[in-house]
C-alpha cells in the first residue's frame, strides 16, 4: 500500500531503515524544561522509527555550535543533525554563519521547500528565516528556526519524508552510502 505525502508516495510494503538523528537546540534562554522546539524533533523523529544519536542545547555561539556539530559528524554515529534555533535576523542569530563555513556541499533546494512550506503558515514573516541544508562529513545537516511552528513545518513537511527509505521516487537515505564517494 502507498501513502501519499508531500511530492511522492511512501511504499509502506517495504521495511523503514531507521536513521540516526541528533538534534540540536540553539539558544541562549532555553534550558531541558523548557526546549519545547527540541523536543518536538525528539518526538517526531522518534515517532517515524528513527534513532536519537543525541540531543543538547548550546549557546547562540559560533564556537559553541560548529563544536557540537563536530563531534556528531566525526562521531561515526549520527547520519543526520537537524538544528533548531538561531536561523533569524537579530544580532545573535548565528547558527548559519557557524554552520555554512562547515559545509562541504549545501542544499539549495532545502532552503526553497522551506520558505513555500513556511509561507503557508506564517506569510511573509518567513523572510526573517535563513533556514538551510547541506552535508558535513558525510552527515546530512537541516537548520531549522526555533519556534514550534516552523519545526513542525520543517519536519512534517520537508524533512520527514526524505528521511522514510520507503519514499518515492528518491530520498536521502539511499544516498547516505555514497555521501562520502570521491
Amino acid at each position: 500500500m502507498n501513502a501519499l505525502t508531500p511530492g511522492g508516495k511512501i511504499n509502506t510494503d517495504q521495511p523503514l531503515k531507521p536513521v540516526r538523528i541528533a538534534v540540536l537546540t540553539v539558544s541562549d534562554t532555553r534550558d531541558e524544561a523548557t526546549d519545547t522546539s527540541g523536543q518536538l524533533l525528539v518526538e517526531r523523529a522518534t515517532s517515524a522509527g528513527h534513532a536519537l544519536a543525541g540531543k543538547a542545547i548550546v549557546r547562540d555561539d559560533v564556537a559553541a555550535i560548529r563544536a557540537q556539530v563536530k563531534a556528531w559528524t566525526t562521531s561515526g554515529e549520527v547520519d543526520v543533525i537537524v538544528t533548531t534555533g538561531g536561523t533569524g535576523i537579530t544580532g545573535r542569530d548565528v547558527t548559519p554563519e557557524a554552520v555554512e563555513p562547515l559545509l562541504d556541499k549545501r542544499m539549495e533546494g532545502f532552503s526553497v521547500v522551506f520558505h513555500l512550506v513556511s509561507y503557508q503558515s506564517v506569510g511573509l514573516s518567513t523572510l526573517q528565516s535563513r533556514a538551510l541544508a547541506g552535508i558535513i562529513d558525510g552527515v546530512f545537516i537541516f537548520c531549522l528556526p526555533g519556534s514550534n511552528g516552523a519545526v513542525r513545518d520543517g519536519w512534517d513537511k520537508v524533512i520527514a519524508a526524505q528521511l522514510d527509505s520507503r519514499h518515492g521516487p528518491c530520498n536521502m537515505v539511499e544516498l547516505m552510502p555514497r555521501l562520502m564517494e570521491k
